[in-house]
């Protein structure tokens, strides 16, 4: 068997691992790569295989640096089967017909300069059209359900406990009158995260693939951002203000619902108007609803309670879709919650709610995500006194408050707990999706344990195993 680390190797973008087993080809996710628009129009362009030779797809998540280069490939040649569970393969039609509008977008953006300038006019990745034929191509499986991807080789899905559906791929491997197990993490949850169930460990496995987003980082407790949720909750709406709320549609939107929820049942706030305003978020959760197949004991307990109307809804949430609804908002004056994307506030809805509220001292803007370099978010989170909206300066007169402790990636101290799971039996753990900085102390904590059989590949490297 050989393994070809095509995307995600050496940072946290473009997820993509190519198997060779038994003169088959099989790709652990199909990511999009994310970056400088220029580098990621051509990275996703071009793969470092030939599409229309892969066998099969194995998807452990709807996160588009996992998902996001499916329309792709399949343009380029690709007609096997995707195998995803069930509410991967759901979530993942949503969000990839999502990047396909913002593809389109891009490339009309870019294209508004080239005209201007004499250029060449450039074409989408791909386009919303090609995002929704993906559909046809998955296989929903049940977690644990064991299928055939390749001959000689039986898989399964299991609980990765990062979002919903998300899951990491066992493979039993018999090629040359020899067995092999390899274990492909996809993106690692973390223990106690609101909504989801916790991840589970690899077991006997030989060889590992292993996410080390935060390879160098311990994470807080999730019960921490619980209280500092409320807290900052509680202190806008004493001084009769709005807490605006960039979030990322699938995920944060939901674990902030249903953070919210608890909290009114308990009466540790006052029962204020909550809004979700963003289309992808709306939907997202529509598909949160239908799956609870993947939730954990302690929303069910919420559950049979009683305490829910429906799922991720309650009687002070609305969510909005059309931009009446969202414009609407702009007028009133009253206390309220207002969760929109985008997460790093670049696009979307979120744009208008900060213009409208961030000039009033008795609003508060709440950062619940890690915001990348140069964004909006980064700037609010980094609170500069004045930022740009729409090309327009407003100074930043609301409360800018920040919350850390809701990744939903394992920090280093389970990604330690992880890798060591495997130590007895490992050949060889090879890291990916992780900057070099994380890796490298990753490395070093694991070699501290008795773990030195790991590697950090190289874009492109292939590695042979097994035998």
């Amino acid at each position: 068997m050989k393994i070809h680390f095509h995307g995600a190797a050496r940072t946290v973008t473009g997820s993509q691992h190519l198997l060779e087993i038994n003169g088959r080809q099989v790709l652990l996710d199909c990511g999009m790569y994310q970056g400088p628009r220029a580098e990621a129009y051509q990275r996703n362009r071009s793969f470092g295989f030939d599409p229309a030779e892969v066998d099969a797809v194995i998807l452990s998540h709807a996160h588009i640096d996992h998902s996001g280069n499916l329309p792709s490939l399949i343009k380029a040649g690709f007609t096997g089967p995707v195998y995803a569970t069930q509410a991967t393969a759901h979530l993942s039609n949503i969000m990839l017909i999502d990047a396909g509008h913002i593809q389109e977008a891009d490339a009309h953006f870019v294209n508004k300069r080239r005209l201007r300038e004499g250029l060449p006019l450039v074409e989408p990745l791909y386009t919303q059209e090609d995002a929704a034929l993906v559909a046809q191509y998955f296989v929903p499986l049940d977690y644990n359900e064991e299928f055939e991807p390749a001959p000689g080789t039986t898989a399964r899905l299991v609980e990765a406990g990062h979002i919903l559906g998300s899951a990491a791929v066992s493979l039993d491997v018999r090629e040359n009158g020899a067995s092999t197990r390899l274990w492909f993490s996809g993106d690692i949850g973390r223990r106690g995260l609101p909504l989801m169930r916790d991840p589970e460990l690899p077991e006997a496995v030989d060889y590992l693939i292993m996410e080390c987003t935060y390879g160098d980082k311990p994470h807080r407790d999730p019960q921490m951002a619980y209280d500092e949720l409320r807290a900052v909750v509680g202190r806008t709406l004493e001084r009769k203000g709005k807490v605006i709320i960039p979030a990322f549609a699938v995920g944060r939107t939901q674990e902030i619902v249903y953070f919210l929820h608890q909290m009114f049942e308990n009466r540790e706030l006052p029962r204020v108007p909550v809004y979700v305003d963003s289309p992808l978020a709306v939907n997202a959760s529509d598909v949160f609803r239908q799956h609870p197949e993947c939730f954990d004991d302690e929303t069910w307990e919420f559950i049979r309670a009683g305490k829910h109307r429906e799922l991720l809804g309650f009687d002070r949430l609305t969510y909005t879709r059309s931009v009446e609804e969202s414009k609407a908002l702009n007028d009133r004056k009253d206390p309220m919650i207002i969760i929109s994307a985008s997460g790093m506030a670049e696009t979307g809805r979120i744009l208008h709610h900060l213009r409208n509220n961030i000039e009033d001292p008795k609003n508060t803007i709440l950062i619940v995500s890690w915001q990348a370099p140069y964004t909006l978010g980064r700037r609010l989170a980094d609170r500069e006194k004045e930022v740009k909206i729409f090309g327009e300066v407003f100074p930043v007169r609301a409360e800018v408050a920040t919350i850390g402790g809701l990744s939903a990636h394992a920090g280093q101290r389970f990604l330690i707990e992880y890798a060591l799971e495997v130590k007895s039996q490992a050949r060889q753990v090879f890291l990916v999706h992780g900057e070099p900085k994380a890796a490298d102390m990753l490395r070093e904590k694991l070699s501290e344990q008795g773990l030195d059989q790991v590697a950090y590949p190289e874009r492109h490297e292939v590695v042979e195993v097994g035998g």
